[in-house]
């Protein structure tokens, strides 16, 4: 195999898959790329046996072949390369020569037939979103996805289609995050894709409205974004019913600019620590909304000019959980529901209902 790459688009391929390299595997091969040059290309595969991804990226092949190469040494080699041009060149005993300018690299590398094929998409479902659009989606609702492996399924994603309507919802326990969606998609169809693989995607998507091909199978799902081919495992299991878990109505509905909230959340959080633990305390009354946080460091309070009608209410929140879902509104006022002091609290835009997030309380001691 031979070929001659642009240094610049085998980094950034590079970059974008090597994350996918197992780390720990009884299979050397999975620990590198996979390099396929044919014709005028080249593809470059990574895969952990979850998640795969391959792209293809413009070559001159002098020699078509297939090879493995070491991930983590390949990626610096490539990355530290002093040419725009870099040669490739690996012979029959896998013998890898990479040359760039007055570089010169010899690795050994693994051959191609030890590395895993990756799996096929079977009697898949398309559909197809923005690019733009996909990348709000699982911004707004991966944040929420659990870390905690108690409840396997919840280390993921529930796509759920219905009547020409996506639901993505993610839950950890202590908060729930779900943004809807028209789709071109009328039948009923559930999957929970794994938070791993939608960050991955996250990394990939671009701010444009180029169409995403999505492929649902019965375990595994594929998405085709631009000049890469990302594929994993889906999980099984029983997802939360979130629909049960939506509160029917509020006794306190608040509207508010999230810049204003997220920056005060912010100040009085100065004095939460991983070690100094304490929840923020927010007194909804009148036209403002007070904020108070002590710790053994002191005491902070800070308030917002709210608009509020019903109830007063006195509730408490884990700071992280509360800046998360306020981070990812991406508007500029929402709008919250209370019903008391342990009842969870909605977060949704003042207009529309393009998302919902949920915050679970925290119990206040009385000062």
């Amino acid at each position: 195999m031979k070929f001659t790459v642009n240094k610049t688009d085998m980094n950034e391929a590079v970059s974008n898959i090597q994350r996918t390299v197992s780390s720990k595997t009884s299979i050397p091969a999975l620990e590198g790329i996979l390099l396929d040059a044919s014709e005028d290309q080249l593809s470059l595969s990574a895969y952990d046996l979850e998640l795969g991804i391959t792209t293809v990226i413009p070559a001159k092949v002098q020699e078509p072949g297939r090879s493995v190469l070491s991930a983590r040494i390949f990626s610096e080699i490539v990355r530290r390369t002093p040419s725009d041009a870099i040669e490739i060149t690996v012979d029959s005993k896998n013998m890898a020569t990479i040359e760039s300018g007055c570089s010169n690299f010899t690795l050994i590398g693994i051959p191609a037939e030890e590395f895993p094929e990756l799996p096929k998409v079977a009697d898949a479902v398309k559909i197809q979103l923005p690019s733009n659009v996909l990348k709000s989606i699982i911004r707004q609702t991966v944040f929420a996805v659990a870390e905690s492996n108690a409840k396997p399924i919840h280390q993921g994603s529930l796509f759920h289609m219905e009547d020409g309507r996506l639901d993505v919802v993610s839950v950890d326990g202590y908060r729930l995050a779900m943004r809807t969606e028209p789709v071109n998609y009328e039948g009923k169809l559930s999957f929970v894709t794994p938070g791993k693989t939608l960050n991955e995607i996250l990394r990939l998507l671009k701010d444009t409205e180029d169409m995403v091909d999505i492929y649902a199978g019965q375990r595994h799902i594929q998405f085709a974004i631009s000049n890469y081919t990302v594929i994993s495992s889906l999980l099984e299991g029983d997802f939360l019913n979130y629909k049960a878990t939506i509160p029917a109505a509020s006794k306190t509905h608040v509207s508010l600019r999230s810049r204003d909230a997220i920056e005060s959340v912010e100040r009085v959080s100065l004095l939460i620590t991983d070690r100094l633990k304490s929840p923020v305390r927010c007194i909804f009354s009148n036209n403002e909304a007070k904020l108070l946080c002590t710790t053994s460091m002191g005491r902070a309070s800070d308030q917002v000019e709210i608009e509020k009608e019903g109830e007063d209410v006195e509730i408490g929140f884990n700071n992280r959980y509360l800046l998360d879902a306020l981070r990812n509104t991406e508007c500029d006022e929402i709008r919250m529901g209370l019903s008391g002091p342990l009842s969870p609290m909605t977060i949704q835009p003042k207009e529309g209902d393009s998302f919902l997030f949920l915050v679970l309380p925290v119990r206040l001691k009385n000062d």
